[in-house]
């Protein structure tokens, strides 16, 4: 069975879902750069960047806010580290797509996860804005 196809109107519906649903702090303007690459590719940006010798899911460099407070990044996908990963939790391929790329907005708007607290409000965040397009929770343990 064929995975379902990532295309740009996708990929745009799952940004803008998330910068929708980024609340008061949503930025006037936005433009993020989505990539999606293979094993080797995710390895070696998470080698370079993050100082750690594996392929991740998803990969988000911030580059803050500039001036008129638009803010800017690169989100960058391993999809077969998200299908491996669709496919041990159960998960439909397209929601846990959309779940990384939220995660990976979210994180160039500042957002982040390095203590409890801040993982806290950042999941709930993003499983508001998932339930907004009928995607169940991410983080829920059946």
């Amino acid at each position: 069975m064929d995975e379902p196809r990532l295309p740009r109107w996708r990929l745009r519906r799952w940004v803008a879902a998330a910068l929708a649903g980024s609340g008061p702090e949503a930025p006037p303007a936005a433009a993020f750069t989505l990539r999606l690459v293979g094993v080797a590719e995710g390895r070696r940006l998470n080698r370079e960047f993050r100082q750690r010798d594996y392929a991740t899911n998803v990969l988000t460099f911030e580059y803050g806010a500039d001036p008129s407070g638009a803010v800017s990044g690169d989100i960058v996908l391993c999809l077969p580290v998200l299908r491996r990963e669709a496919r041990e939790q159960g998960k439909p391929f397209l929601h846990h797509a959309a779940h990384l790329v939220v995660h990976g907005v979210l994180h160039s708007l500042g957002h982040d996860h390095l203590d409890d607290a801040q993982a806290q409000r950042m999941e709930a965040q993003e499983t508001r804005i998932l339930a907004a397009m009928a995607i169940p929770d991410p983080y829920r343990v059946c």
